[in-house]
């Protein structure tokens, strides 16, 4: 081989390598950011990661575009090793005429996602783009397009996730918001249809770009974002760390840590403290879970929306499981809109891919009002009740605490195909609260009464012990057991030892319709 084409070679990608050159590499520092080739280099295990397309060019030559370089097209696509696991990944390079997205750069992306697609692995976009190149009109569009379509392909069968680590304005925020799971970055990363500068325009609406896409709005308000990470490095951690949850594909099991896993679980007395005897007092449901997954592990999803429902990831004996359980510390675990949103998503999620769902139940009930039916309530909680009875993976459920009316079927009761269910001692398993139920049931009783409150307190009592018990249910088959709390862990671990080889069959047919 000739010495100088090897020379030129070099230089070339040297040349690449730099992307819109050391003053913007700069000025991306300056504002605290990482480059795109920086990001990748903390997400890949050392020296695994190859690159694809370095040399693609765009074909534009309007608006001044005749001729003009733009290295990499705006973009760093390629697969490597993340903890030995391969991943295909994309890394948008905002010193590259913004991170904008013309014809070539959608092509790079969507190579990158049909060999994710072909190999069943994870796919990562780490985001940084102002949008849809201008310049190269329609054919920018239809980049997004196929994108997009990718976005959908890849759904269900290896995990996406997005990292918003910069500006994402119209087609930039869609796609990660078709991915799995989004980590935005507080202060760098927003994400929104139309930015600040159009929405003063159009609405004459003055809002800042923080204010109107940042991660206030979006993992408090929108629910869009699943994780908020703090800077770049923190982004690329709870990428890694949620990585370690998932299976690669729709095929395949999730990891499985061998050195987590107890032949023998031993049971647990903190379990038995964390309840408060009265029913009308609220606890912190984290402590039940912490004291249930090994190591106290637990990585929540969408914290900080909907607060009154937890889902997240966790460890039993070595095996990745879902968490589904309710807050009673935020409107004391009802169910609402967003709630049921939130959690309907997370079944799916965790349906598509293999890993069991375990659901702690302390719930009152569906939020009710006039305001709620009107916005959908009904529809939205159908989707709950959709998501838990389309799963096939293997579903436990541990009534913990109240368990009433629709919203005890809706946290996966037996009837909606559990494959276990435990309650604890203290369980109130019934259509509805005790002071609900005899109002109705016992209305002229207690307005004959002399003292009405009396009355009613006595026979709400009366009721509890009769009817909101889960010696009932037990009796008529809805529960395999009452436990200790202490031993739910023990119940748990030998359950999902059973049943991980199950399998469900249903009727064949394209999908269902959940109520969207």
């Amino acid at each position: 081989m000739d010495p100088a084409k090897i020379k030129a070679l070099k230089e070339k990608r040297a040349k690449l390598y730099l992307g819109g050159g050391a003053k913007r590499i700069e000025k991306q520092h300056q504002l605290g950011k990482y480059t795109a080739r920086e990001r990748l280099a903390l997400l890949f295990d050392p020296d695994t990661f190859q690159e694809s397309h370095l040399f693609m060019k765009h074909r534009c030559t309007q608006f001044g575009l005749e001729g003009k370089e733009m290295p990499g097209e705006g973009v760093v696509t390629g697969h490597g090793y993340v903890d030995g696991r391969p991943v295909y990944a994309v890394s948008q390079d905002f010193t590259v005429a913004g991170g904008s997205v013309g014809e070539a750069s959608a092509k790079k992306v969507c190579d990158v996602m049909d060999s994710a697609l072909k190999t069943g692995d994870p796919f990562i976009f780490i985001n940084d783009s102002g949008g849809a190149r201008i310049q190269e009109g329609v054919d920018a569009l239809s980049g997004y397009g196929e994108i997009f379509y990718r976005n959908v392909e890849l759904s269900g069968v290896v995990p996406q996730i997005s990292i918003i680590a910069g500006p994402c304005a119209g087609g930039a925020a869609y796609s990660p918001a078709l991915t799995d799971f989004i980590i935005q970055i507080r202060n760098e990363g927003q994400m929104y249809i139309t930015g600040p500068q159009v929405i003063k325009q159009v609405t004459g609406e003055e809002i800042t770009a923080e204010q109107l896409g940042g991660v206030e709005s979006h993992a408090y308000y929108s629910g869009v974002v699943h994780f908020i990470a703090e800077n770049g490095d923190d982004a690329i951690a709870l990428c890694k760390r949620l990585l370690s949850f998932l299976p690669s594909n729709n095929m395949e099991d999730p990891p499985f840590y061998p050195e987590l896993h107890q032949d023998t679980v031993e049971a647990n007395p903190a379990l038995n403290e964390i309840v408060p005897d009265d029913s009308r007092e609220p606890y912190d449901m984290h402590q039940v879970i912490l004291n249930v997954v090994d190591n106290a592990d637990f990585l929540e999803v969408q914290q900080h929306f909907a607060p009154n429902i937890l889902v997240g990831f966790a460890r039993l004996v070595g095996r990745t499981i879902g968490v589904v359980a309710n807050q009673p510390l935020h409107k004391a675990g009802v169910l609402d809109i967003d709630s049921s949103d939130k959690a309907s998503r997370f079944i799916r999620f965790c349906n598509a891919f293999n890993i069991p769902i375990i659901t702690f139940v302390d719930v009152p009930g569906f939020l009710p009002g006039v305001q709620h039916e009107y916005v959908g309530i009904l529809r939205h909680g159908a989707k709950m009740i959709f998501a838990y009875a389309a799963a096939t993976v293997p579903k436990m459920t541990v009534v913990v605490r109240k368990a009433y009316g629709g919203a005890y079927l809706a946290m996966c009761s037996k009837n909606m195909g559990a494959d276990r269910v435990y309650a604890w001692p203290n369980a109130e398993i019934a259509v509805m609260g005790a002071e609900g139920a005899v109002n109705i049931l016992y209305r002229k009783e207690i307005e004959a009464a002399e003292n009405p409150a009396q009355m009613r307190e006595k026979l709400s009592a009366e009721y509890r012990e009769t009817f909101a018990n889960p010696y009932v249910a037990a009796a008529r088959g809805y529960l395999d057991d009452i436990i200790e709390p202490a031993e739910t862990r023990i119940y748990l671990a030998a359950s999902l030892e059973v049943l991980k080889s199950k399998r469900e069959l249903r009727p064949q047919k394209k999908h269902g319709l959940i109520p969207l």
